[in-house]
């Protein structure tokens, strides 16, 4: 009996870890993806066409395999249905979307950290449109958020923006289409693999894209940097992560496991640096700080409320 207690902290440990390596990889990915867009210039339509169709493709064969191919329960009713199409489009599409032309204008550091206050978005629609009173932890995790962010985009001079006016415009949009992306689609994964959805939702959304901009046509210069460059964001953007986050959730709650998202933004920003040799001051880590502190106390108090909750019931 003794060794239950034990036990159960190295499982949570375990998934701690595996979370860790997902965040990790999203972050390489971001870093990655300033080099595609700026270095290599490839174009946003085509780029999106690509990586949404063979990251599609790729993940609902691994769901097929994994579910013995039932994978299609997202689409039983006309509400799921609903629900796919929006996900894929205003979720998951528009986010992907959005990201990249922040990066291609701006830098990846400061478009994951705006893509990063999704959760405080989600706190404001639930204020705007369920008329969710904000309680005084979420009006401090407001105010820090909001003091990280301008101390991020101006280097503590307000008279001034650290990067473009058009890439602070995408990285806000980011962040408020990666709310929708965690939103639109919970019913559907009551019902269906996080998996599953997500391989449709991606599939769907390339689908789109390609419509109006089919891989097959006009295909930028591709150098074999680039062409690695792409291969590495579809494995180390969507497929690797995601497989090591719902690996991670064997071993722990979900709960657990958001404790470690701030390595994307600290990856992402280390990597730039280093590889990219983008020029970050002081003040920009500084804001940057406060933010991932902001999220992480509205998380931290979210969780509790969520125990509470349960234990009451």
């Amino acid at each position: 009996m003794e060794k239950q207690p034990q036990v159960q902290h190295q499982n949570i440990m375990k998934g701690i870890l595996w979370a860790t390596l997902a965040s990790a990889f999203w972050g390489i990915s971001g870093t990655i993806l300033q080099f595609v867009s700026q270095n290599a210039s490839i174009p946003a339509s085509w780029f999106l066409s690509v990586r949404t169709l063979f990251s599609g493709i790729i993940l609902l064969f691994i769901s097929a395999v994994l579910y013995r191919g039932k994978i299609f329960g997202v689409f039983r009713d006309v509400h799921s249905i609903l629900l796919i199409f929006g996900y894929a489009i205003f979720g998951l599409g528009a986010n992907l979307l959005s990201f990249y032309v922040s990066v291609q204008t701006g830098n990846a550091a400061s478009a994951t950290i705006l893509q990063y206050l999704a959760p405080l978005f989600i706190l404001l629609g639930g204020f705007i449109f369920k008329h969710k009173i904000p309680n005084k932890v979420d009006v401090l995790v407001f105010v820090i958020a909001l003091v990280g962010v301008i101390l991020s985009i101006t280097k503590g001079d307000i008279s001034q923006l650290s990067i473009p006016p058009v890439s602070l415009f995408w990285g806000i949009i980011s962040g408020i289409t990666a709310a929708c992306y965690v939103v639109i689609p919970r019913p559907l994964m009551e019902k269906n693999s996080p998996l599953t959805v997500l391989g449709w939702g991606t599939l769907i959304a390339g689908f789109f894209f390609n419509l109006h901009q089919p891989v097959w046509e006009n295909v930028p210069h591709l150098t074999t940097g680039s062409v690695i460059g792409i291969a590495a964001i579809v494995i180390f953007g969507t497929v690797l992560p995601f497989a090591c986050l719902l690996y991670s959730m064997h071993f722990a709650s979900s709960e657990d496991v958001s404790l470690v998202d701030a390595v994307q933004p600290v990856m992402t920003f280390i990597l730039s640096i280093v590889f990219l040799h983008t020029k970050i001051s002081f003040m920009e880590i500084v804001g940057s700080a406060l933010v991932i502190i902001a999220i992480y106390i509205l998380q931290y108090y979210r969780r509790k409320s969520d125990q509470v909750a349960r234990k009451m019931e």
